[in-house]
């Protein structure tokens, strides 16, 4: 992966959230569902380029014995570099280290 590609241990921002769904092929939300469903996430990680968010991923669940990862997404132009992975890492690496 080159130095253009960050991950960041955050939450996408609703708009980030919200455009990333649609351009990757998920079912679009509502805005006023994700402004309520995102701050309970779990954990969550945004994958960025050049600054920009261009893919996600978050664990929802109660936070002692039930847990699921959902929206992993990454703009098309940038799949196929491993980079749905690295965010797939990230979220078992939480997931192992915390629950």
């Amino acid at each position: 992966m080159t130095d253009a590609y960050s991950l960041a241990a955050e939450i996408p921002s609703v708009d980030d959230y919200l455009r990333l769904r649609v351009v990757a092929g998920l079912s679009p939300k509502t805005r006023e569902g994700a402004s309520i469903g995102l701050p309970n996430s779990w954990f969550g990680v945004t994958l960025k380029f050049e600054g920009k968010a261009i893919g996600m991923g978050r664990v929802i669940g109660d936070g002692g014995t039930a847990f699921q990862i959902v929206d992993i997404a990454v703009e098309p132009a940038h799949q196929g570099k491993g980079l749905g992975k690295r965010i797939m890492a990230a979220l078992m690496d939480r997931l192992n280290s915390a629950a």
